[in-house]
């Protein structure tokens, strides 16, 4: 095993791959602790619906950015950035090496890679544009997009209301396309870098899914959404698990069919995860299964 000081080990994947436990094992091989860069388990408040390490697994190794946020102060990108690159700067000083875990790949790369500088967006803006897509939908967002940036809609993140939402809000505030912003400087980093990536065949990921979201159930995620009602319009909360059963408690679901909605829409964010670090050339792929490998790569 090779001793290397001032490294991150990264491992990425999809929603439900299994990187929690992978994780724990590296970072319990190497005693070191684990920065999470998943953008929904930092927020206190959400716990099932997000599949959040339970206590034992939380107990065994050190994490950070789990559970130390509130939704009443909902987090971006350029938080994660600072936040992470103070973070990572403390505890390689003092452990030489740290695992890095998680599925947000935007905030992956604000960390190792940095953001572009994207003019303030009035509050307004965004917040008429929320409320639109709230009451139209997919398709009106995808038709503000063609008319209004073009160039965001033949080469942007169509599939993706969050970012769409995003681009929106950018053209109709500074008369630019957010394309137009990203100049693509990389950061350097001080640090080497190993990165695992995790996957499973299609079929096995999916039916991970399905189980995962049967078990949440089973666990409690109703009363978990339905505690968190006053804080509905939080931008935290406008994600999978939870947009979906605050539609059935508005009855305009039944509950059968938003739980077959999360199921749905978990597989479509898994396979965007997916797209997005396949991309990225830092990542060895691996199944969890081959554990082993893994462990010996370190």
């Amino acid at each position: 095993m090779n001793q290397q000081t001032h490294r991150i080990i990264v491992i990425a994947g999809p929603t439900a791959v299994g990187k929690t436990e992978v994780a724990l094992r590296v970072a319990s091989t190497l005693q070191v602790p684990i920065l999470s860069f998943d953008s929904r388990q930092c927020y206190r408040e959400l716990d099932i619906g997000v599949a959040r390490p339970g206590q034992e697994q939380l107990q065994q190794v050190p994490h950070y950015f789990i559970a130390d946020h509130s939704i009443e102060q909902p987090i971006q990108a350029s938080y994660y950035e600072q936040y992470a690159t103070q973070k990572v700067a403390e505890l390689i000083a003092r452990h030489g090496q740290l695992v890095m875990v998680g599925g947000t790949g935007l905030y992956w790369k604000a960390f190792w890679e940095g953001l572009d500088e994207i003019p303030m967006v009035d509050p307004s803006v965004r917040v008429l544009i929320r409320a639109q897509y709230q009451q139209e939908g997919m398709a009106w967002l995808h038709a503000m997009l063609v008319k209004l940036d073009p160039l965001y809609s033949t080469q942007g993140e169509m599939q993706n209301p969050q970012r769409m939402m995003r681009a929106l809000e950018v053209v109709q505030s500074t008369g630019q396309s957010i394309l137009s912003f990203q100049k693509g400087k990389v950061k350097k980093q001080p640090y080497q870098l190993l990165g695992i990536g995790l996957e499973q065949p299609r079929a096995v990921l999916y039916q991970r899914i399905n189980n995962r979201v049967d078990m949440m159930v089973q666990q409690g995620l109703l009363a978990e959404v339905t505690s968190l009602q006053s804080y509905k319009e939080s931008i935290a909360l406008k994600t999978v698990g939870y947009s979906e059963l605050f539609d059935y408690l508005a009855q305009r679901l039944t509950l059968e069919q938003a739980i077959e909605q999360i199921k749905l829409n978990t597989r479509h964010y898994a396979k965007r995860q997916m797209t997005w670090f396949k991309k990225d050339p830092l990542f060895t792929w691996y199944s969890p299964d081959q554990l082993p490998t893994i462990l010996n790569s370190l």
